[in-house]
């Protein structure tokens, strides 16, 4: 069943009977990989007159929407005796914060993560209790990192101690999920008649809740075009990529997916987006590179392969090319805060109700450190969270004391979560 976004008119009458009247908190969490070029990186000063850094100032537009918290570590990324690995244990513990068995078998275990934590609690209030997203594929088997399964590498999210959330990268299935619509897999008339079913009912629904366009205010009216322009261009946007794969010769591209790598983290974005604006569900986990990755960025003048340029031992060329793929993974979160932005709750906005966590693992890929690590938080919490500032915390503090605090604002009681030693409490 497709749900709409907050209509002022109807205050609470908008969303679904089990819904409440008080906006719901979201949050995201948004890993990137292979540490940062931390000199263009990482800012100056504190509080809220820091200086931005090289890198940050690709969203500096958004200053005041998110701050930068310096001092985050974690412990259990590191060695402990396990000798190699860093990258695998850098994705397993960021939402864990627990130490993965070193094992490439079936055999492997680790920890719930912070998102699942939530979704035993509040999933229940949404259609979906958690998104799981990425722009990576799936693997959830086989050995990638220096005897680590895979599993560990390209999932952030776990269920429990032996059981990873897999993420969806293909678009077209996430539009599906959030729409409630059935699968379109399949070949010729079967797949063609499926997607022509599922037009038809997604026709339906959108034309049944315009309806409401002349029972509500002004501002509700731009909101409903809004939210249905946004629908289309993303169902538009997946049809583009999926006539593009069946134009390619003798290349098996998965179906929906963009052939750009801009344009398909923008469309996970969207989809994210819409998933909150209509509460279809308040937590996500969105994997834009798995650590270890060594995809390239042509489009942006780096040919290289992530990964192996992340060891620059110093290397002047290979710090300036990092420093080219932090800053577009910048401009891809600068896109994100702008929708977030534009969606309107009232006399806030989606991303005032929210917490986004942006950030990696490792801190200095040349080093493998997991301590000062680069952390970005975003929006407003319902007001309890002040950014457009810097944080400078002393020490190592846990990210997981960060994790629960973000807990707290989700209405979801927690001793613990990993490694925490306590809440860090961001205001």
């Amino acid at each position: 069943m497709i749900s709409l976004p907050f209509l002022e008119s109807f205050g609470a009458k908008a969303f679904a009977a089990t819904k409440p009247a008080v906006k719901p908190i979201r949050a995201a969490w948004l890993y990137i990989p292979n540490g940062v070029n931390v000199d263009q990186w990482m800012p100056t000063g504190e509080g809220a007159s820091y200086q931005l850094s090289a890198s940050l100032k690709q969203i500096e537009k958004h200053r005041e929407d998110f701050m930068v918290v310096s001092g985050l570590m974690q412990d259990f990324a590191r060695s402990h005796g396990n000798g190699g690995g860093d990258h695998a244990r850098a994705t397993a513990t960021f939402l864990t914060g627990c130490m993965p068995k070193k094992t490439a078998g079936s055999d492997i275990h680790l920890g719930i993560s912070v998102d699942q934590i939530a979704a035993q609690k509040i999933g229940h209030l949404t259609r979906l209790p958690s998104l799981e997203l990425s722009t990576d594929g799936q693997r959830s088997s086989g050995k990638c990192d220096s005897g680590y399964s895979c599993a560990y590498q390209f999932n952030l999210a776990w269920k429990n101690e032996t059981m990873p959330m897999a993420p969806e990268m293909d678009p077209r299935l996430v539009f599906e999920r959030l729409f409630g619509l059935g699968s379109t897999a399949g070949n010729g008339a079967d797949a063609a008649r499926a997607q022509r079913m599922q037009k038809s009912i997604l026709d339906t629904v959108l034309d049944e809740a315009k309806s409401l366009q002349g029972k509500v205010n002004a501002g509700d009216r731009r909101k409903l075009d809004e939210y249905f322009s946004s629908v289309r261009d993303i169902e538009l946007r997946i049809e583009r990529a999926e006539k593009f794969t069946a134009q390619m010769p003798d290349v098996k591209i998965p179906e929906g997916i963009p052939d750009s790598y801009e344009e398909h983290i923008r469309v996970m974005f969207d989809l994210m987006v819409l998933a909150f604006q209509t509460d279809t569900t308040r937590l996500s986990t969105y994997m834009l590179a798995h650590d270890g990755s060594n995809r390239s960025f042509p489009e942006i003048g780096v040919p290289d392969a992530h990964h192996s340029i992340s060891h620059h031992q110093s290397d002047p060329q290979k710090l300036e090319k990092i420093a080219k793929i932090d800053q577009f993974y910048l401009r891809q979160f600068g896109y994100f805060l702008d929708k977030m932005k534009s969606i309107k709750e009232g006399d806030q906005t989606l991303l005032d109700n929210s917490m986004i966590v942006f950030g990696g693992g490792i801190g200095d890929g040349n080093r493998h450190n997991h301590d000062n690590l680069p952390i970005l938080l975003a929006g407003r919490a319902g007001g309890t969270w002040t950014p457009g500032k810097r944080i400078v915390l002393p020490g190592e503090t846990p990210m997981t004391n960060l994790y629960l605090s973000m807990l707290d604002r989700l209405g979801v009681p927690a001793e613990k979560v990993g490694d925490s030693t306590g809440r860090l409490e961001v205001s």
